[in-house]
């Protein structure tokens, strides 16, 4: 007799998450929002099966077109998300079907960032504090600030979208400002002490309350420090080995912020703050998901782990099996920065990858997209390359050097240009442009 393939819904798209299915031979349902469908950056195998909504937050459409595909919870085992915004939406779903999946209390304790820091600080681990803001668009009733300094951010968000250190009330009234002219969607934020020191990040997974793995790295300037500089992101992992004094210092931390937080199965990204001088560990942020940027390819040449396969076993209840090989190799991504204006050519990945040292590389915008004066948060990229050097001071020296290479090679239409100014761009941009009458020559 044939065993059944187990079945998964999947709530989001995410690349690894998907080829992991595939691969563990996992019949996937993938829940798919509108947004996620128009940007198109990343492709679903055939072998899956997408549900279409126009919100994968919502649980209303969700639950709608499932019952419109005739689908329930006799037609899957497990519910699992790797999208940061459907955390909560996923555990409402597993609950509401009697399927395995993350609790939606817990799921809360990992996207609300002030019931977060509450939970973290309740059992005696450093953290931050915070200020609940409840409408951002009105801050009239602060009459100074709770921390001096402080970080404004959403109590929901994801990014560093939407953050930024406020040193006086009236840093905090004009971001109010701004944010009310420019009606964000996001209003209920959080006010944040100040925690100073390097940041580090922490990715793993846990089965059954035990820590089976974990990398931790550091990102070259502080997230917020990044954006606020306009300089681009880029981070790397250190080595178990020759570094392992920093997997000693985190690991205590890590262990009992997820104890706090509620996370028995899954994977995670943590940030924690590391000030040198003194060799204090702050706990700063967690998702219930593995991190963004490059950290899956990173952990991937570093360690030899496929994390989103090890959360694709975990939410199918199995034991990940997990042989890690560490790589004595140093291996950083870094984010390729646009300028302001609309994206009309750039290398391709191909040509990265031809880059000495360049192991891995991603072109994330196609032709035409518009890019703001300045970054609004860590996602605001053309791309990300990976590299892999023999230090710490060639993976920079790299990082610059490639990054050099391709903003000689990227062509941005500037905003703002009149008709006049785009012609001599375009003369530039291909000096085989020709705007004259050519008939008498």
């Amino acid at each position: 007799m044939t065993e059944s393939r187990p079945r998964l819904l999947l709530v989001g798209l995410d690349r690894y998450t998907l080829d992991a299915c595939v691969r563990l031979g996992v019949d996937a349902v993938v829940i798919c929002g509108s947004a996620t469908w128009d940007d198109g950056l990343v492709s679903i195998p055939p072998e899956l099966t997408v549900i279409r909504v126009d919100d994968q937050v919502s649980v209303e459409a969700v639950l709608m077109a499932l019952h419109r595909s005739g689908l329930g919870a006799d037609d899957f085992d497990a519910v699992h998300t790797s999208d940061e915004y459907s955390m909560v939406t996923a555990g409402m779903l597993a609950r509401h079907l009697g399927l395995p999946g993350l609790d939606p209390q817990t799921a809360v304790r990992f996207r609300d960032k002030s019931v977060q820091k509450a939970a973290v600080r309740s059992a005696g681990l450093p953290a931050a504090r915070c200020v609940v803001v409840e409408d951002v668009f009105s801050v009239s009733d602060l009459h100074e600030l709770p921390f001096e300094p402080a970080v404004l951010k959403p109590v929901a968000g994801a990014a560093t979208a939407l953050t930024s250190s406020v040193r006086t009330i009236d840093d905090l009234r004009a971001r109010s400002e701004e944010y009310r002219r420019n009606k964000t969607g996001q209003r209920t934020f959080v006010l944040e002490e100040h925690v100073v020191g390097d940041e580090w990040f922490v990715d793993g997974i846990v089965f059954e309350g035990e820590l089976l793995f974990l990398a931790v790295g550091s990102y070259g300037d502080p997230c917020l420090t990044a954006i606020e500089s306009g300089e681009p992101l880029w981070l790397r992992h250190f080595d178990p080995v020759g570094e392992g004094w920093a997997y000693e210092k985190a690991r205590g931390l890590v262990g009992a912020a997820l104890g706090a937080l509620g996370l028995r199965d899954g994977s995670f990204h943590m940030e924690l703050f590391h000030d040198a001088p003194s060799g204090t560990l702050t706990f700063g942020e967690c998702a219930a998901r593995r991190g963004g940027a490059l950290i899956h390819e990173q952990i991937q040449a570093k360690f030899g782990v496929n994390i989103a396969e090890c959360a694709v076993e975990i939410a199918l209840g199995r034991r990940p099996r997990i042989d890690a090989k560490v790589s004595p190799d140093v291996f950083g991504g870094c984010y390729l920065p646009g300028r302001p204006g609309t994206l009309l050519g750039c290398p391709t990945a191909a040509d990265l990858l031809a880059l000495d040292q360049v192991r891995f590389a991603r072109i994330e915008h196609p032709v035409g997209t518009p890019f703001p004066a300045g970054p609004a948060h860590t996602s605001q990229r053309v791309g990300q390359f990976m590299v892999v050097a023999e230090s710490i001071e060639q993976l920079t020296g790299r990082f610059e050097e490639v990054r050099q290479w391709f903003d000689e090679r990227l062509w941005v239409l500037p905003d703002g240009l009149t008709t006049r100014g785009k012609r001599d761009f375009q003369r530039e941009w291909r000096p085989d442009a020709d705007f004259g009458d050519t008939l008498w020559r």
